[in-house]
């Protein structure tokens, strides 16, 4: 349910600071702010880019990771009886590193299932063997290390009926007690969910997913909680969502809200990330007003890691972080919402940003640019600045005049570019040469 960042040379961005300054994220953590209000506050990440900045985001800011693809049935038994847990394995060794809850996502679902179990014919009984040895398999290897499971994954449809599935085609609507009853019997410990979309607010599908909790409670079966992904649009927080909340919790089930996102059509503006701190403090307001909901999980943290353009064309800035890792009105929104000070730049604020790239390279040379973006401010000229600590030097630059001083590189705006308005950008290329090794530096506005 996300995209991967591109691991190619070209596509290796910088951190940067505002045009007035580095944003700073809130004094206190968001995970601290959460735990005071007894909220755990998670994001999903991707275990390859644990390190540098993102790591230190990841591991800062938020009390639980939720693996994006990385427990998934198709990426742990890719082929049948053969195992990969290296990234699941991974994202658990950092939690523990970071005194973090891990959430599992996600036992059962329609989609990203390995190819030999989808292709062929089973019997309900061999494909019923083959879920609960699944289940058994992945839960109890981590066992005590998982704090909750999403254990069955979007079963229903708009309307409230059962979505067609391989699951439920051959086994029933039966399956999701079933699939709960062997997750409780692989680790007692651990928190069992059924998780899906919109059913934020009331409606035939949440309705239905109520029922089906309630009827799960009256017979004795092991279900702890629902998940509310809460992938959201712009201005559309669903008016009911606190009341839907409550009106599970009444039934003595925790609630989680486990994949929050609030998406726009690009390109963002002032405006647009004003509504949608808005959205996001919508969404944690009411989280926090209910007591038992204990989870508020951003389906990643920083716009260069998200699913929405890859899945929504023309649609993104979808969280709490921009591409360059600097937090957003967004984050501040959720700060706020947790009880932080109200003394963090208020929603609708923003910068300019620059992000520098790698775009080609051979063995003795490479062509780079910087792309300046703003976003809740604007320009009128733009000087950009970084080091060269690996010893590079700048040979030609179009679109900006570029001097450097031993390691030191300074690029201004030429006469026709200076200009950057408000949700615009501009961007300037440049060649050089380089020996040993090429990293991406890290620019500054000034």
């Amino acid at each position: 349910m996300r995209s991967s960042l591109c691991a190619a040379v070209a596509a290796l961005v910088a951190a940067v600071g505002l045009s007035t300054g580095t944003a700073h994220a809130a004094d206190t953590p968001l995970r601290d702010l959460g735990a005071a209000q007894g909220k755990v506050v998670g994001t999903a990440v991707t275990g390859s880019e644990l390190t540098g900045r993102y790591g230190d985001i990841a591991g800062t800011q938020f009390s639980a990771v939720t693996p994006g693809n990385a427990m998934k049935w198709g990426s742990v038994e890719p082929a049948q009886g053969s195992f990969n847990w290296t990234e699941a394995d991974q994202i658990v060794a950092f939690a523990q590193a970071h005194h973090q809850q891990v959430r599992g996502h996600t036992l059962v679902w329609h989609n990203q299932n390995p190819s030999w179990l989808t292709n062929g014919s089973r019997t309900p009984a061999q494909l019923s063997g083959l879920l609960q040895n699944h289940i058994s398999t992945e839960v109890g290897r981590y066992k005590g290390k998982i704090a909750a499971w999403d254990v069955v994954n979007e079963p229903f449809n708009e309307d409230g009926t059962y979505r067609s599935t391989l699951w439920s085609d051959a086994l029933g609507s039966g399956y999701i007690a079933n699939a709960l009853t062997w997750a409780h019997a692989a680790d007692p410990d651990a928190k069992l969910y059924i998780n899906d979309y919109n059913v934020e607010g009331v409606n035939a599908k949440s309705t239905a997913l109520y029922n089906l909790v309630r009827s799960l409670k009256q017979q004795g079966v092991p279900i702890d909680g629902v998940g509310l992904q809460a992938h959201l649009i712009l201005g559309q927080v669903p008016s009911t969502l606190q009341q839907n909340i409550q009106r599970f919790a009444d039934l003595g089930v925790d609630v989680a809200i486990t994949e929050l996102d609030v998406r726009m059509q690009l390109p963002a503006d002032s405006t647009k990330l004003a509504q949608q701190a808005a959205d996001f403090t919508s969404v944690v307001a009411a989280c926090a007003a209910v007591t038992r909901c204990v989870n508020i999980t951003v389906w990643g943290f920083t716009d260069s890691d998200s699913w929405v353009p890859s899945t929504f064309p023309g649609y993104g800035a979808a969280t709490p972080y921009d591409e360059n890792y600097q937090p957003k009105p967004a984050y501040y929104a959720i700060a706020e919402a947790l009880g932080g000070s109200p003394t963090t730049p208020p929603p609708g604020s923003g910068g300019c940003t620059a992000a520098y790239s790698v775009t080609s390279q051979w063995n003795t040379g490479f062509t780079g640019q910087v792309k300046i973006s703003c976003s809740g401010a604007s320009l009128s000229s733009w000087k950009a600045n970084w080091d060269y600590g690996a010893g590079q030097r700048i040979t030609q630059a179009w679109n900006a005049t570029c001097t450097q001083s031993g390691t030191a590189v300074s690029c201004t705006n030429a006469p026709y570019n200076g200009s950057v308005p408000d949700g615009g950008s501009v961007t300037f290329g440049f060649n050089g040469s380089w020996s040993g090794s090429n990293p991406v530096p890290a620019v500054t506005l000034g």
